[in-house]
């Protein structure tokens, strides 16, 4: 029973001390601003490329979660054209993926420190929620940047990203940005409408994070088949960073989960 009580009492707060220390070092990785703090947000650039093909280049600049400048380099397979497309310059793409994240993970801090300063925790249960409702924020930031969302191809044609270019995407055109794990990626569609005397079935894909050549859609009163498929890339190293920080705050929570449930099951600890 007293070794149960100093665990309560002392090891409990020296993890969620730590946990605390990691999970600020994570909010801190998103480089935004804390309310009130003002600083601008630095800006990143990043080079998207796919080794082996120079088929699609992309320069994009990072500020915290907006993709704040974005210059793509398109070479057409059928003739070798060059096209250029860059934001224009009143427009900014917020990546939603990354805002959530954070808001993750700053509701975790939040649960971690919302309590007074002498708060004594009385039983092994209440302390095990507490450690359910942390992995569940830090488990939703992770999925955030590890499960990008999946789109239909009529959703990616009818998002505003499309409309983010000077000079405006051809129709035959279509771009996602998205996050997967620590990299920033860049999709490229190139479409060819479908002919109404085309013998083809057609069969309208549903919702992925990366359409295959051969996937069809109904777009406005036209079919469309995408035709090739670019998919560049690169390495965010602050969202590695944010990535680890969640690993280890995760395994620090299961391991005060499991002394809790050891203890428990040895003394039958019912908490009342």
């Amino acid at each position: 029973e007293e070794e149960f009580k100093w665990l309560l009492q002392e090891e409990v707060h020296a993890v969620l001390r730590q946990l605390q220390d990691i999970l600020k070092e994570a909010s801190h990785r998103f480089a935004l601003p804390t309310s009130g703090s003002g600083g601008a947000v630095k800006q990143e650039n990043f080079v998207l490329s796919t080794s082996g093909t120079d088929q699609v280049k992309g320069v994009m600049t990072l500020q915290g979660d907006a993709l704040c400048q974005a210059d793509v380099n398109l070479k057409m397979p059928r003739n070798n054209q060059l096209l250029h497309f860059a934001f224009r310059e009143d427009k900014q793409w917020k990546l939603q993926q990354i805002q959530d994240a954070r808001n993750h993970v700053n509701q975790a801090i939040y649960l971690l420190m919302n309590r007074d300063v002498n708060y004594q925790f009385k039983t092994g249960l209440e302390v095990l929620k507490l450690m359910d409702a942390v992995m569940l924020q830090l488990s939703r930031a992770r999925n955030r940047l590890t499960t990008p969302a999946t789109l239909t191809l009529p959703e990616i044609a009818s998002s505003g990203l499309t409309k983010m270019f000077t000079p405006a995407l051809p129709p035959d055109i279509l771009v996602n940005f998205y996050i997967n794990l620590n990299k920033l990626c860049l999709t490229v569609y190139q479409l060819h409408v479908m002919q109404p005397t085309t013998t083809k079935n057609f069969k309208p894909a549903g919702g992925s994070v990366l359409h295959n050549p051969g996937a069809m859609f109904e777009f406005g009163s036209q079919r469309y088949e995408v035709s090739h498929v670019h998919k560049v890339e690169c390495v965010v190293p602050w969202l590695n960073d944010a990535l680890v920080f969640f690993t280890v705050s995760l395994q620090l929570c299961q391991q005060l989960k499991d002394k809790i449930s050891v203890f428990s099951s040895y003394w039958n600890y019912r908490p009342y």
